[in-house]
């Protein structure tokens, strides 16, 4: 009996698995199982290590599919059948997602800073910068769904390079707010396939059909 596909879904900073749903809902409905870890652990060495336990925990190589800050989190991977970096960052050796989005980074003008040194998303930036070609109430649900950030994820640097020695796939957001299509582009070149997308930051709600397809395409 033939193995089904299995799928790890790894979302960005100030994201939880729950934005994650109507993707997994597709990629269920069309044969695969779903993994959704949480992140947040405090460091993307700690996050990079919980994703590798649900990896795994797999019992054929996955899919991992990362969003933004997620393409950090599955470049330190092992054990997977085929990367997926969804408007996500592709660090090289030594570099982290700050060093790569610079100061200048598009999702900033959203970005609100605590005393307590963590980070939020306004909610009034939400729409307009994560979930521009959403509708409004998926925007709202996605929006209310944001989480607290503590910092220091977004600058670690991965301990492996997984990109250079697995076959992997970039899905390039051309609408993208938060992350830039150009700089989109340029990570893209060290992929192995580029695919660009009429679509926001978080196609994963725009259209989890569409990515889904792309997904179980790989």
């Amino acid at each position: 009996m033939r193995q089904k596909l299995e799928v790890v879904l790894v979302h960005g900073l100030w994201h939880q698995p729950a934005h994650f749903d109507r993707l997994a809902e597709e990629l269920r409905g069309q044969g695969a199982t779903v993994h959704i870890p949480r992140l947040h652990r405090g460091s993307l060495a700690a996050d990079t290590s919980t994703v590798q336990a649900t990896v795994d925990r797999c019992l054929t190589e996955p899919v991992v599919v990362g969003h933004s800050y997620g393409g950090s989190v599955i470049t330190g991977l092992d054990r997977v059948r085929h990367l997926v970096y969804a408007a996500a960052f592709v660090p090289a050796a030594g570099e982290s997602g700050a060093l790569l989005g610079g100061a200048g980074a598009l999702v900033n003008a959203a970005v609100h800073r605590h005393e307590d040194g963590s980070t939020s998303i306004r909610p009034e930036k939400a729409r307009e910068v994560l979930y521009a070609d959403c509708t409004e109430a998926d925007s709202e649900r996605a929006a209310g769904l944001l989480v607290r950030q503590r910092p220091g994820h977004g600058r670690g640097v991965p301990d492996r390079i997984a990109w250079e020695s697995v076959g992997s796939t970039y899905l390039r957001c051309e609408q993208d707010r938060a992350l830039s299509p150009g700089l989109q582009e340029r990570m893209g070149e060290r992929c192995t396939t580029v695919v660009s997308l009429d679509a926001s930051h978080s196609p994963f709600i725009s259209r989890p059909r569409q990515l889904a397809g792309l997904i179980l395409g790989t």
